[in-house]
């Protein structure tokens, strides 16, 4: 059997992999040169302004949906539940996703706190956890203290 395939792929497959590897050396150190300012007092303050909005809202939201009293009838029961546990994790995702460079990091990192904490709170209610289990207790009091360091700090 004999080998039909010209003796220039292998050359030209060597340049063509040692071009995508320059090329992606230069890329990776070209981003990060070319990394975006640092946020301006005014981008800072709006960005402050609306992650703090987001909290008072999914605050409101998570004590409105968790403390609502529709009797005791089991699905009215069951539907309060549903509701605190959708309170307690889509709170979490919305201040997450409000986050952004321009947020002063000492927020950031209360905020992402506090939002963590409510996504863990949130799944152990949905994993079947009651209120009194250790883990859920400690994930509360973590929430409490970090939405008490978030709201001094939008203070």
């Amino acid at each position: 059997m004999s080998d039909t395939t010209p003796g220039w792929i292998a050359p030209a497959a060597l340049v063509t992999a040692v071009i995508a590897v320059a090329l992606a050396v230069w890329g990776l150190v070209r981003s990060s040169s070319d990394a975006a300012p640092a946020a301006g007092a005014e981008q800072t303050a709006e960005a402050k302004a609306e992650v703090c909005g987001a909290f008072d809202m999914v605050r409101n939201a998570v004590s409105l949906q968790t403390n609502a009293d529709l009797g005791k009838d089991r699905v009215a029961t069951q539907a309060v539940a549903a509701n605190a546990r959708l309170a307690t994790l889509g709170g979490g995702q919305f201040l997450l996703s409000r986050l952004d460079a321009a947020v002063p990091s000492e927020l950031a990192d209360a905020v992402r706190a506090f939002a963590n904490n409510l996504e863990y709170l949130g799944m152990g209610q949905l994993a079947g956890l009651a209120g009194d289990d250790p883990a859920q207790t400690s994930r509360l009091n973590d929430a409490q203290a970090s939405a008490t360091r978030v709201g001094e700090l939008c203070k």
